[in-house]
């Protein structure tokens, strides 16, 4: 039966990386997919595909009273045009106004919780307003998903949701697209940090870290590949690259390459993820993964059999890992990139994420 669904998405790279095999899906399927993004040149890549592009301008940062009450205007003028008979979100802003919107005029809908970010991670102002309006919208929507058992606990304990949720692992991984590759047979070993380079991300460990490798294994690179979201890095990974403790790649569309050329992905991150993309992505190729261990990361790696977990922050911990990665035999890094491999087949197939939308279709 065909159906109108729409997708509230804050922007186009991560409807584009995540969520491109669903869309895809839902058109074969004969579905009229309405897609409400901010104004991106590339947003044509869905319309060609068949999508009806509604730009929606969306302040991605912080918290402001009045363009977000006009955001929630906006999604409830596009709801009562369209009449959709499902709605999905992603990200805390289409997750809460849209909820708000759909409440309102009582369509169907539902969140997907991709990560929470620094939202909770320290009790303040803005984590105090986020729970009050989580609570006002999500709570009373038709479903929430959670990539992690660690947020659906928080969200739970805190009552911000009712009984109204499932799990998904994560937005899953193309098991094709990012097929197993042959790991390096080089001289030099090869780590990558993929993500926006700012304080949350763990950039300072991972600098570190670089810094006191390269002093003991000079024969090491550590690439950086990302955004500077936060000014005060620019400085830093300037005098870095210069000095070549580290690589600044900048940020990668191509990332499958560099995924190719490392031997191992590190992501030092303080808290706040889903279900992290890249260590799904690297993992499916066959690569360790380094990672803090946090909801999300922990979910993904099994410590000392697919990859390593460290104490979250702690840049000596993340020495000792590296460090013990460096030390393995070509073969054990091998076996254990396989294992990563296998880990994600069986759990991580974006497959399950697409057949799992298609049952609330």
């Amino acid at each position: 039966m065909r159906k109108k669904i729409l997708i509230l998405s804050n922007h186009f790279i991560t409807l584009y990386n995540f969520r491109k095999e669903l869309i895809n899906k839902l058109i074969l399927d004969g579905h009229d997919v309405f897609i409400s993004m901010p104004k991106d040149d590339d947003n044509s890549y869905f319309s060609d595909m068949g999508c009806k592009i509604i730009e929606t301008p969306i302040d991605r940062r912080g918290i402001n009273p009045l363009t977000d009450f006009r955001l929630i205007l906006c999604y409830i003028k596009i709801m009562k045009n369209i009449k959709p008979d499902i709605i999905f979100s992603y990200t805390i802003k289409p997750n809460i106004y849209g909820s708000i919107a759909s409440n309102f005029t009582k369509h169907k809908h539902v969140s997907n919780i991709t990560g929470t970010g620094a939202t909770f991670l320290e009790k303040n102002l803005v984590s105090t307003i986020a729970k009050i309006l989580y609570k006002i919208s999500i709570k009373k929507s038709y479903k929430v998903f959670f990539q992690n058992s660690g947020d659906k606990e928080y969200f739970v304990q805190n009552k911000l949701i009712k009984n109204n949720y499932s799990m998904l692992p994560g937005s899953g991984v193309n098991l094709e697209q990012y097929s197993i590759s042959e790991l390096p047979y080089d001289e030099e070993t090869n780590f990558i940090f993929i993500g926006r380079i700012m304080h949350l991300k763990g950039i300072d460990q991972y600098l570190e870290c670089a810094k006191r490798i390269k002093v003991s294994h000079p024969n090491t690179n550590f690439y950086i590949a990302g955004f500077i979201e936060e000014e005060r890095y620019k400085e830093i990974i300037d005098e870095y690259h210069t000095k070549g403790i580290i690589n600044y790649i900048g940020f990668q569309k191509d990332i499958k390459s560099w995924i190719q050329k490392c031997h191992c992905t590190i992501l030092p991150s303080h808290g706040g993820e889903g279900i992290p993309n890249v260590l799904l992505e690297s993992a499916s190729m066959s690569r360790i993964c380094i990672a803090s261990n946090i909801n999300g990361s922990k979910d993904v790696i099994d410590d000392g059999v697919t990859g390593y977990l460290f104490e979250v922050g702690n840049g000596k911990y993340l020495v000792e890992k590296v460090e013990k990665f460096i030390n393995l035999s070509y073969e054990e890094k091998k076996s254990m990139g396989l294992a990563a491999r296998h880990k994600v087949e069986s759990e991580y197939d974006r497959n399950i994420v697409v057949t799992t939308y298609l049952k609330e279709i």
